[in-house]
């Protein structure tokens, strides 16, 4: 895992770190509690779909759906940079689609993604969850 210096100052970037770290493996581990801890008010775009979730109740629902689909979801840090406003991370997403998600049956089939994920802040406190990705990857694994 490496990392870049921002505009932030050192403290910052130290509890930046925390709250991404946390954030992650609380999202792997479907744990809300500890989630809601870092990100008491959750948005999530996901730019390779369009869709923004905003707020505890749309977020858990999203994040139930997708384990639903994908029981063994997962996102491993690959690196993260940080930005004056921003913590830039590099993530693989793997999962095996088990369950429907929207209109689409599972396949059975597995998929990994790099993505890039950005994460706001408002100085230390975490205002968003943007994902870039490009979702005709995972479609041609998954088909």
């Amino acid at each position: 895992m490496t990392k870049a210096d921002g505009g932030c100052g050192p403290d910052d970037q130290r509890r930046r770190e925390e709250v991404i770290l946390t954030l992650l493996g609380s999202e792997n581990d479907l744990d809300f509690q500890t989630l809601l801890s870092v990100f008491p008010h959750p948005r999530y775009e996901l730019v390779g779909t369009h869709k923004v979730y905003d707020g505890v109740e749309q977020v858990k629902h999203h994040l139930k759906d997708r384990r639903r689909a994908f029981p063994d979801y997962r996102s491993d840090l690959i690196a993260y940079y940080h930005a004056p406003d921003a913590v830039i991370a590099e993530v693989w997403v793997h999962g095996t689609h088990l369950g429907q998600i929207e209109q689409i049956e599972p396949t059975g089939k597995a998929f990994r993604c790099r993505m890039a994920v950005f994460f706001m802040f408002d100085r230390d406190q975490l205002t968003c969850e943007r994902v870039y990705f490009d979702q005709a990857t995972i479609a041609r694994q998954l088909a």
